[in-house]
């Protein structure tokens, strides 16, 4: 590895155990569930899936997870 290359890995591992430098603004996640696979979005507007229990509830275990996954790293009032 060159030289250049090894100053950005370790500025990498910085960025890695500094987790409250990283917002995360949009994303879709497959989620592998039990029952059957479901799609998780996270957008400004927050959470949205595509299992039943969302749908009547605006939270669901894949969207929960995903906030555990996540700490520190979702807009405040989005992951309450």
């Amino acid at each position: 590895m060159d030289n250049g290359m090894i100053r950005k890995y370790e500025k990498a591992k910085l960025y890695a155990e500094e987790r409250e430098r990283i917002s995360i603004q949009s994303m879709a996640v497959s989620f592998d569930g039990k029952n059957n696979p479901h799609t998780v979005e996270f957008t400004n507007d927050g959470w949205k899936c595509d299992c039943h229990f969302f749908e009547t509830r605006n939270r669901c275990s894949h969207t929960m997870a995903l906030e555990i996954i996540l700490d520190q790293m979702i807009p405040e009032k989005v992951a309450q």
